[in-house]
């Protein structure tokens, strides 16, 4: 027996909730299950955290969390209970496995059949944004190695356990250089570790395009976050349908399984959902906690409630389907064919299913860590860099020198050209004098320059190099 948390969430939450588990107990999932309130109604009590201490402590006590959709209120500051979840109980992969079910639903890719691997707790996902001038706003993306390098392994070790042959990675690091060129060069690094295992990259934006014309091409695919979001519901609906796709949030110690959709309040309480999304994730919950015997039958039960054509009318199709059913009929249909297997879908095997143990990071010895300069970002509501150049100039000491100014990462001086748009928000990068060695004093002597000669500063990045490599990007067109 495992004992779980269960949250029925918002909108069609509860119908699809009520669904999943009907089918999951009548497999004889050994569950013993503490429910608890999350989302719309704990926000609009006044708790911006859409959660209370003692759900919270359910959760952490409980380890495994099946949550239904919940309803993030608009405006009043409300953060996502999703991304807040992922994070705190340190969730860092996002495992979407996304199979074509053809001919039963109809898709344009029959053979398609790609695991979506996402990091789940950093990148933009941060959440740590700022306006910074009248017209500027930004948001910090946030990658390290070591979220790198467990999201990494945890596709490769996934890729091994089930049999796949390939895994590959896609960034944006020909722009990103910092920040996507890490999370490369980490999955360059642990793919040496796998040599029976393939391994590809692609740029993002072509790697989308293959992903969306020819799947077939792919088997595990890993990315940071804010790419594995969006692509993996392409992938979801390129299938047949988002409606039907679930997903495994997996940590060290806790790991939470739910539908990828929304709680979709226009189809509430009206019979009409698919539980399918939150089936297939509750299939990994089963997989996860050792049950994969009762994963399987449940699994092989609802391909064949697929093939028999019994849909919801999300999937319903004249000349395909045969039935076309409620929330509470569909799973009634899935629980009767409970024993049966498919007979056109191939029928799934998960005797290898289980917790996927990956080492937790090391710290590597410290690289050696010199300040080189200073980039001064500087609110200016003038349009001509070479005044505000001039302006800056004025900011210089006897260890640093104003060398180079960005309008939104292009080069405007020294000789920028005035074709370039500029906004109020410059980048300002003060450079070490040759021959001398700054301190974090000789940067507030800047800004006490800068206070002086009335410039309006915002923030501060200080310049590294770490072991001679230089940590910071160079200006487009520097």
């Amino acid at each position: 027996m495992t004992k779980i948390t269960v949250a029925k969430g918002d909108g069609i939450g509860p119908e699809i909730m009520d669904a999943t588990l009907s089918i999951l107990l009548a497999a004889g999932a050994k569950l013993d299950i503490d429910e608890i309130d999350v989302g719309e109604k704990v926000y609009l009590a006044g708790n911006t955290a859409g959660i209370s201490n003692d759900a919270w402590e359910t959760i952490r006590k409980n380890k495994i969390f099946l949550k239904a959709p919940i309803t993030t209120p608009q405006g009043g500051g409300y953060k996502s209970l999703n991304v807040t979840t992922r994070k705190t109980l340190g969730l860092f992969a996002n495992v979407r496995p996304c199979k074509s079910l053809h001919p039963f639903i109809a898709t344009k890719h029959p053979k398609m059949d790609v695991v979506i691997v996402r990091e789940n707790e950093e990148d933009l996902y941060a959440g740590i944004e700022h306006q910074q001038t009248d017209e500027v706003v930004q948001c910090l993306k946030l990658i390290s190695r070591p979220g790198c390098e467990k999201i990494v392994t945890y596709a490769f070790e996934y890729a091994k356990k089930y049999g796949r042959k390939k895994v590959t990675c896609f960034t944006k690091d020909n722009i990103m250089k910092q920040t996507d060129g890490l999370f490369h060069k980490v999955f360059d690094e642990i793919a040496l570790k796998y040599p029976e295992i393939e391994n590809e990259h692609w740029i993002i934006d072509i790697g989308a395009a293959k992903l969306a014309d020819t799947p077939e091409a792919f088997d595990v695919i890993v990315m940071p976050n804010l790419y594995g979001d969006v692509l993996s519901d392409i992938a979801a609906q390129i299938t047949g349908s988002v409606g039907l796709a679930g997903s495994a949030n997996i940590g060290h110690d806790h790991a939470m399984f739910e539908a990828i959709h929304g709680s979709a309040p226009r189809r509430a309480g009206q019979n009409l959902a698919n539980p399918s999304g939150l089936l297939q994730g509750a299939i990994l919950m089963l997989k996860h906690i050792g049950q994969p015997d009762v994963a399987e039958k449940v699994q092989n039960a609802w391909l064949k409630t697929m093939e028999d054509g019994i849909h919801t009318y999300d999937i319903y199709k004249e000349g395909v389907s045969t039935q076309k059913v409620g929330t509470k009929e569909f799973a009634e249909a899935v629980v009767a064919n409970l024993g049966e297997e498919p007979q056109t879908l191939p029928k799934v095997n998960f005797k290898n299913a289980g917790i996927i143990e990956i080492p937790k990071h090391v710290r590597k010895p410290r690289a050696e860590k010199v300040l080189v300069g200073v980039d001064v970002f500087v609110d200016w509501e003038g349009t001509d860099p070479n005044i505000i150049g001039e302006k800056l100039e004025h900011m210089n000491t006897d260890v640093l020198n104003l060398t180079m100014i960005t309008n939104r990462g292009v080069k405007v001086w020294p000789k920028g050209y005035e074709e370039t748009f500029c906004t109020d928000h410059w980048r300002c990068r003060f450079s070490t004098v040759e021959g001398k060695q700054p301190s974090k004093s000789d940067i507030i002597a800047v800004l006490n320059k800068a206070v002086d000669n009335g410039i309006d500063t915002i923030k501060t990045e200080n310049l590294y190099t770490f072991d001679g490599v230089r940590g910071y990007s160079l200006g487009q067109g520097q």
